[in-house]
């Protein structure tokens, strides 16, 4: 824990060395600047931007290390602290062989009265998260994936490999009084496969290989759990499009208002996944509630993924829907984006909901030299629950062992699905913590959460701490 204390403290101090060469911008515009009641001191102007390493620690994908650029144009300060255009630039790595090299563009003022969001991504997991379907229903025994364990199997026995490639294109406009119309564009092609274990043993010594065994994904496909398609991941352009209201008074380090939408995603398919066409509706809310001027403030976010019509496949289910990509990549549930301390897609359905609760309690504020400075921490709980769990057979499902998988022993099947206890597929999940924030011009924040599960079941291990860009909602 000490190691990863220092570690956020170099880090922030690092990205305070950076930003200090910013550029200083258009001073002139905030003189000519009517607004009342502003300083000067108040206002960012012109073109700020930072070049820092891109450091990170998930839980779920181990210490990230790369390097990240955000570039912002306040203009004359006019929209402050909103901005006119953000450009982000970011190429990384973790430990555990997940990759990131994105580049993102967002502006509410290219096209004037409309807000357009650009992402491009190449995506790559060496060791993606694969535990199963329906929550509880699915048996996780960490056992299994920790070395020192009596009942070792394999550290990646609960992995797969994921590759995506993802480019989306968001526009919106406003109706009037809060309210947007909102659409999208864009294509997803995911790359599936067994772990790699050639590609991870390679160069280790023969203690430090990981063995050469069957994990959770080669068994449900063993047991036709997952399709030969979808097995194997697919391309899938989409549309989306709905409506929104929106009244907060700033985009991150929000201190009121709210923000609501519902939409309607189309995923296609085309290749040997030319049938998975799916029809996925999405609904969230989120409300922050000053509770004592700016220094506290009660925040909480509502929302629920649904499939409306057809078969999307298990990994379109994971991806989380969302009308503007703030974050590198959503998936539910559980992990970071979703529900803090619970292991990612550890909740894995066709349809499902969730709520996140937090107090958001500004320590301090302070200035390095034009750029301002504000501390945080939030306590949060997390909850889970799924809705439309997938159909798991039991006699279909003990036929194809027998059929794909005759070494396996039947008695053995409880200790991966229980098939008598399919209420438990409802049982939400819970999970609670606390997050510390440092914020500069109420725009770029640096987040670490602490979480636990509070059943064994969704997490045996109490170190998931997560650092990343952003709150999480």
């Amino acid at each position: 824990m000490n190691k990863k204390i220092t570690f956020f403290l170099i880090f922030t101090l690092l990205y305070g060395f950076f930003t200090s060469y910013a550029s200083d911008g258009d001073t002139t515009a905030v003189q000519r600047n009517k607004k009342p009641k502003k300083e000067k001191s108040e206002i960012r102007t012109g073109w700020t931007f930072g070049i820092l390493p891109s450091v990170a620690y998930d839980a779920d994908k181990g210490f990230q290390y790369g390097v990240l650029a955000n570039v912002y144009d306040f203009g004359d300060g006019s929209v402050y602290p909103d901005y006119f255009h953000s450009l982000y630039f970011e190429a990384a790595y973790t430990t555990k062989r997940s990759g990131i090299f994105r580049v993102a563009y967002d502006s509410k003022h290219l096209i004037p009265g409309h807000r357009i969001n650009i992402d491009v991504s190449y995506l790559p997991d060496a060791l993606c998260d694969f535990y199963g379907y329906n929550g509880y229903q699915t048996v996780y025994n960490g056992g299994w994936a920790k070395k020192k364990s009596e009942d070792y199997i394999s550290r990646a026995f609960y992995k797969s490999q994921r590759d995506l490639f993802r480019f989306v294109t968001d526009i919106n406009g406003n109706i009037g009084s809060g309210w947007y119309w909102n659409a999208g564009i864009g294509v997803l092609g995911y790359k599936i496969a067994p772990v790699n274990l050639d590609m991870l043993n390679k160069g280790k010594k023969e203690e430090n290989q990981l063995p050469y065994v069957d994990g959770l994904y080669d068994k449900y496909v063993k047991w036709g759990i997952l399709s030969p398609a979808e097995a194997n991941g697919g391309w899938h352009p989409f549309i989306h499009g709905g409506i929104s209201f929106d009244n907060r008074d700033r985009q991150q380090n929000t201190k009121r208002g709210l923000n609501a939408e519902a939409f309607l995603t189309y995923y296609a398919g085309f290749g040997e996944d030319k049938e998975a066409n799916s029809l996925i509706f999405n609904a969230s809310f989120r409300h922050f509630v000053p509770v004592y001027q700016d220094i506290i403030t009660f925040a909480y976010r509502l929302a629920t993924q649904l499939n409306v019509a057809g078969d999307a496949p298990f990994y379109l289910n994971n991806n989380y829907n969302n009308m503007f990509i703030q974050r590198v990549l959503y998936e539910g549930l559980g992990g970071a984006n979703t529900n803090r301390g619970i292991l990612r897609n550890r909740i894995a359905s066709k349809g499902y909901a969730f709520a996140n609760v937090e107090f958001r309690f500004q320590i301090c504020k302070f200035d390095i030299g034009k750029e301002h400075f504000a501390i945080g921490l939030n306590p949060f709980v997390d909850m889970g629950l799924i809705l439309q769990p997938y159909r798991l057979d039991q006699q279909t499902i003990t036929n194809n062992i027998m059929q794909n998988d005759p070494e396996f022993d039947l008695n053995n099947l409880s200790d991966y699905i229980v098939f008598d206890e399919s209420k438990n597929i409802y049982r939400p999940h819970f999970s609670g913590g606390i997050g510390l924030k440092a914020m500069m011009n109420d725009n770029f924040v640096l987040s670490v959460d602490w979480a636990a599960p509070f059943d064994k079941r969704d997490n045996y291990s109490l170190a998931n701490i997560y650092v990343k860009i952003g709150y999480m909602f």
